[in-house]
């Protein structure tokens, strides 16, 4: 072995896992609620259950347009009863008169005294009276009181982000408030001299500043209200002063780049003598250099620089840890399995979050794509891919093996 051996170890790197549950071990829920009318509760997380104080339906009803019945009135097929009585939805019917039919529409009250409804294909009706053409069964076509919903039953827990079905159900039962958390505010700043913002004249041995956006919209897409800080010049003491205005005014700071080893690294520096740094560096590839700590009280999340490997680190580390802290019941993201369709024979020692793309073949049965590039300064690749293909540290992988895959509609959500 040569006196300079630049060969990547994982020794010293945080076990993905481990590291995950660090994080959350010092993620604390949200403790501030707020009442919001249902129109304006869409997309965020509830803090009180849901409670009927209604059944649903509040009466027994109709589930097709027909007639309801007596079933002993109808001996036979091709029995004629009289009509009655016409029931709308929206009507208050009279009891069923013995040996009579009430004309019914879907939903409206099943009369009392009828117990079935016969749909209308199978009936015929001459002037004020209706042809029976089928023997129906007790209870046919009726949807009984709180068949759906009983008065008393919570109907949407705690922790749920509400999408617009149950925004429907809590108005299914006359419920128009909803308590829920108050978003996580997460200031963001990026670190790096050489930045400059889209829209601006690209000077010599600058680049545009994607990272900010990339943030900002992923913290956006899991409900946060964002505090953009910007650019943070590349001194220890810029560093610093910027951590500690994100800290006064956020429930988390992200920064990206600047938690490496190089000399115009100051983002760990800062933190570390702002608070504590509780975790650095990750077995895990791209992203290697991802930290967490305090600065003062507020937890911190360190991304890399590089614009792939900050992508994958918020998604495997700020995500779950934002979830948490916005009130959610699950936080962790659900991989499903795919068959290969590649080849994978250089294995790295740490697990890999390789960007790929599943697609459906033929048969019905998934596959998974991997980009060609492992370059975490590649963004394009991000857009190609609709998720991440776990690679098990020293594993190769051939064509038609099991693997796991990330989808990014369950890492962006």
């Amino acid at each position: 072995m040569s006196a300079c051996d630049c060969t990547p170890e994982v020794a010293g790197l945080k076990p993905y896992e481990e590291a995950v549950d660090l994080l959350l071990s010092h993620a604390k829920p949200m403790q501030d609620r707020e009442t919001l009318r249902l129109h304006d509760a869409l997309g965020r997380v509830l803090a009180a259950p849901v409670k009927s104080a209604i059944n649903v339906p509040g009466w027994d009803n109709s589930a097709m347009d027909g007639y309801a019945v007596r079933v002993a009135d109808i001996a036979a097929e091709g029995t004629k009863l009289k009509i009655s009585q016409r029931i709308p939805a929206g009507i208050a019917p009279q009891p069923l008169a013995p040996g009579t039919a009430a004309r019914i529409f879907t939903g409206a009250p099943v009369p009392e005294g009828a117990d079935a409804v016969v749909m209308q294909e199978l009936t015929c009706q001459q002037d004020d009276e209706v042809i029976i053409n089928t023997i129906p069964q007790p209870g046919a076509h009726i949807r009984r009181a709180g068949e759906d919903i009983r008065a008393g039953a919570k109907i949407i827990q705690p922790g749920e982000r509400l999408l617009p079905q149950h925004l429907g159900l809590a108005a299914s039962v006359g419920v128009g408030d909803l308590q829920v958390w108050r978003r996580p505010r997460v200031a963001i700043l990026a670190s790096g001299d050489e930045l400059q913002m889209p829209g601006e004249p690209l000077e010599p041995g600058m680049i545009y500043n994607s990272n900010i956006f990339t943030i900002a919209g992923m913290l956006r897409s899991l409900g946060c209200e964002v505090i953009d800080l910007g650019q943070v010049e590349d001194t220890l003491e810029a560093t610093k002063q910027a951590l500690l205005d994100a800290a006064a005014q956020s429930d988390l700071v992200i920064a990206s780049g600047g938690v490496s080893v190089g000399e115009e690294d100051h983002v760990k520096p800062a933190v570390e003598a702002l608070g504590e740094l509780n975790m650095w560096k990750v077995a895990i590839r791209p992203g290697k250099p991802v930290a967490f700590g305090h600065v003062s009280e507020t937890p911190f999340i360190g991304t890399p620089g590089n614009p792939v490997s900050l992508f994958v680190t918020f998604l495997l580390f700020a995500r779950p840890f934002i979830r948490k802290l916005a009130g959610l019941s699950e936080v962790l993201p659900r991989s499903t399995q795919a068959t290969a369709g590649f080849e994978w024979n250089k294995p790295d020692k740490r697990r890999e979050f390789h960007r790929a793309r599943l697609e459906k073949q033929a048969d019905g049965s998934d596959i998974v794509h991997v980009h060609p590039s492992r370059s975490s300064a590649v963004l394009s690749s991000t857009t190609w891919a609709n998720g991440l293909v776990i690679l098990p540290e020293n594993q190769t992988i051939q064509p038609g093996d099991k693997v796991q895959f990330l989808p990014f509609c369950e890492l962006l959500s």
